[in-house]
């Protein structure tokens, strides 16, 4: 079986090798934290000398970046796939945030990373990151927007919406498991009804906002 495995990774091109480095990096990760795992446990689980896998990434750094650019294009991919289908505001709002909930299944690692380990970017990756989450984060404000202009979500603040989005589905890796109740498609249907509908039914009496006291 060794003998396979080798063979099968001389075979491998330079971007399949550094795709199976970022990927098994990723898990290593989600495993041991970013902090505890070492070029050399990366070396080990990817089966290469360390020499050959510092001439695909100098640094563990700078696998960090490839598997944050990874995650967030996986995501605008998708979502840009979507927008030539026809599909309305909510239901592209449902995609959107069975994207995310899907990862947890595919990438679960890069779902960590992405969301725990962003501030150990390097300086000159902060910034190209940072640009791709915020556009992440419009195209999703923009869809409530879009929502709520054609009617179908009540007048709402669509930047304080799409927080809330965020929030519900970005940190569900920290509790979901595969094999549970719901899968992850199915969770994200609960998560796009309780956003969508709420709640409270028509017995429902909402609290009168308290007014502020003056300074």
């Amino acid at each position: 079986m060794k003998t396979v495995d080798r063979a099968a990774r001389r075979r491998m091109s330079s971007t399949e090798r550094r795709q199976q480095i970022v990927t098994r990096a990723a898990g290593l990760f989600d495993q041991s934290g970013y902090s505890n795992t070492t070029m050399d446990d990366i070396a080990r689980d990817v089966g290469v000398a360390k020499p050959t896998l510092y001439h695909y990434f100098p640094s563990k750094d700078d696998i960090l970046h490839a598997i944050h650019g990874e995650f967030i294009d996986l995501l605008i991919e998708r979502h840009e796939a979507r927008t030539e289908t026809g599909l309305r505001p909510e239901q592209l709002l449902l995609e959107v945030m069975a994207d995310i909930l899907e990862l947890m299944e595919t990438h679960r690692g890069h779902v960590r990373v992405f969301f725990e380990h962003h501030r150990e970017l390097p300086p000159e990756a902060r910034g190209p990151i940072k640009e791709k989450r915020d556009r992440y984060e419009r195209i999703v404000e923009d869809l409530i927007a879009a929502g709520i202009e054609s009617g179908v979500f009540r007048a709402a603040d669509a930047h304080l919406a799409a927080l809330a989005t965020f929030g519900m589905c970005n940190w569900a890796y920290q509790w979901y498991r595969p094999g549970g109740r719901l899968r992850s498609r199915e969770l994200a249907y609960q998560f796009w009804n309780y956003l969508v509908y709420g709640l409270g039914t028509d017995q429902l009496t909402l609290p009168t906002p308290r007014a502020t006291p003056p300074a």
